[in-house]
């Protein structure tokens, strides 16, 4: 318990300092991670991670969508 409350405060304290960010992709994932996280006794971290992935994800798609607009031929 007092390990779940140190890492929380961790997270708590990068997330006050840290630069503001987007927050897409995050928090689906974080919410999916902590599902799972905390079926095998891992929900903070589980959460943690699920974020950086569907982050991850979220950029891909971005940067797919991206090369799909600038690969479309411009009519004049």
């Amino acid at each position: 318990m007092k390990a779940q409350v140190a890492l929380l405060s961790l997270f708590a304290a990068l997330i006050a300092v840290s630069a503001p960010v987007q927050a897409k992709g995050c928090l689906k994932g974080a919410a999916v991670g902590g599902i799972g996280g905390h079926v095998v006794g891992h929900g903070v971290a589980g959460a943690a991670v699920g974020c950086v992935v569907g982050r991850h994800r979220a950029n891909k798609k971005d940067a797919e969508t991206q090369r799909a607009d600038n690969a479309t031929p411009v009519k004049k």
